[in-house]
Order: C-alpha cells, then structure tokens, then sequence
C-alpha cells in the first residue's frame, strides 16, 4: 500500500504539471497527465479546480525561517497540482501573513483564487479587518469572502453585498463548521444572495447531505468543504488496511485521496480544502484533483468500505 510519504514520489508523475514559486523548477513529465477535475460556480458559471487549500493551524507559524521554508512547500505543491483556491481567516491566527509572505517571495505568482472571512462585530470594524485581510494576504481584491461562523452576518453580509457591487470582491458567503448552527446557516441560505458557503463534510460526517448540500443544489449556490478528514481521524480507522480495488478504478494511490474522491463524488460539491504543512501530504492531497470521479453507486461501495474497517 502506497502511505502518505510515499505518494509525493507518485505525483510528478501522475500530475504531469511543474512546480511553481521559489527555489528550483522541476522538470516537466512526458508522462500524459490525468483530467483536471473542476466544478462550475453557480452564480457565474466560472470553473474552479475541485481540490484547494485551508490555512487552519498549518499556516499558523511565528515566520522564522524553518517554517517559511515549510510552508513554501507546501504551496508550491499545491500550485504545481493546479490549485487555486487558498482559503484562510482572521480567526487562524497568523495565517494570513504567511500565506501573503510566500506569495510575495515568488518571483511569479500562480492563479490564484483568495478567499477569506469577516469575523468581527460592527460594520467599521468588519471593514478594517477585511482590509487587513488583504494586506496580510497580498492581495488587491479578494474573490471570496464570508462572514465567519455567522459573527455578526446581518452586518457583515450586508457590507459585503456593497462591496461586491463596488467591484472589491468577486463573491460572497457563510460559513460553520463542525455541525453547529445548521438551522440558522439553512435560514441565511434561503434568505441571501450568497454565491458561496462552507460547512464540514466527510465520509464519516455526512450530516451535510441531509439538508445543506440540497440546499445548496437547489439555491445555486458553491460549497466549500472544510474537514474533509475529520481533523485525521478517518486515517487513524484505515490504517493498516489495504486500498481496495476501487481505489485503483478511481485514480486513488492513498487513502487520502479515497476520502477526498468520495466528497468529490457529491454534485453539490464545488471546492473542497485540506489543511496540512507538510509537502508530502499537500502532493497526496492534489492528486486527487485528477481523474475519474466517483458515481453514486461507487460512492455506496466506498461507503461500505469504510464502514467495514
């Protein structure tokens, strides 16, 4: 069985696409590359690659050196398996300045697709805190940002939807994560002009599919998918067993990708990110930006796989 470490050996290969940002270039494979997987926005029609990236704890670093170099890797992986969407917060602490010190130090900036939250009381507050943002970030303009777990979502979405229509963000949304506050998120969705809103999703966590992502087909509205592993749980269940067949079937060489491939599977799905800080673990993560996708009967397979361990 191919782990985690391993797979970073694999994704040149598979991916076919060079790294970009600071330091060396790899060389380009002629190894055909597999599909890139992306999903439509609704409110726009604008395709997006269906792996991204979350800052959560990983980007949360004091900036010395070791760390900045870590952290470079990361990114540069991310960009090398097309990745776009970076997703961060005020509330994670200092990730928003190492996600905007990386940028800054490459000599060519990838597309990027930014996105972050208002999580603040106050419509002047809010304001000074979205503008911060984007200093942290380096970044002009941010296509994405969303009132953070609800904060204030009367006052924030309200200066949100001026921004948009003063062209100073390209989209708008919530969040919550962990379950909490579903009926009220439900009640924003039906109510607002949202294009975007975020909530936890897994193959173990699946209470989203009940209410939130026919909400979100119905409502035309992109998710965004964070805890897509379960903060690592689902890992500590597949340790020690053997990818199936159908990991095979679907491009999958870890269970990383297995368990991102089963959100990916969901057509409500739009952008799906995994935190992590370690480079390895971001190149098994982008390989599941690639292939095939699962139907609804693999997914049933997959989900009874899971639920055997």
């Amino acid at each position: 069985m191919i782990n985690r470490r391993q797979a970073i050996q694999l994704s040149a290969g598979m991916l076919g696409y060079p790294a970009l940002g600071l330091g060396a270039r790899a060389e380009p494979t002629t190894v055909r590359p597999l599909q890139l997987i992306e999903r439509t926005i609704p409110s726009s029609k604008e395709l997006l690659p269906v792996i991204g990236m979350g800052t959560s704890r990983t980007f949360d670093t004091a900036g010395d050196t070791e760390s900045m170099s870590r952290l470079t890797q990361v990114m540069q992986a991310f960009f090398a398996g097309q990745g776009t969407v970076i997703d961060s917060s005020p509330m994670y602490g200092r990730a928003e300045t190492r996600v905007g010190d990386v940028l800054r130090a490459m000599e060519s900036r990838p597309p990027l697709f930014a996105a972050t939250k208002v999580w603040s009381t106050g419509e002047k507050q809010g304001i000074a805190q979205m503008e911060e943002s984007a200093r942290r970030m380096d970044v002009r303009d941010f296509d994405l940002i969303a009132v953070h777990n609800l904060k204030d979502w009367k006052t924030q979405l309200e200066t949100l939807k001026r921004w948009k229509e003063e062209g100073k963000v390209r989209y708008i949304g919530v969040t919550t994560s962990h379950g909490r506050d579903q009926e009220q998120i439900l009640d924003v969705m039906r109510s607002e002009p949202l294009d975007f809103v975020q909530f936890s999703y897994n193959i173990e966590d699946r209470d989203a599919e009940k209410s939130l992502l026919p909400m979100a087909q119905e409502r035309g509205i992109a998710t965004m998918i964070n805890r897509p592993y379960q903060r690592g749980t689902l890992f500590g269940k597949s340790r020690g067993h053997t990818l199936p067949k159908l990991a095979t079937e679907l491009d999958c060489s870890s269970w990383a990708q297995f368990f991102l491939k089963f959100i990916v599977g969901h057509p409500a799905v739009t952008c799906i990110i995994p935190a992590t800080d370690k480079s390895h673990h971001m190149a098994d993560n982008m390989q599941a930006n690639f292939g095939r996708v699962p139907d609804a009967a693999q997914r049933a397979e997959m989900l009874k796989i899971f639920e055997s361990m």
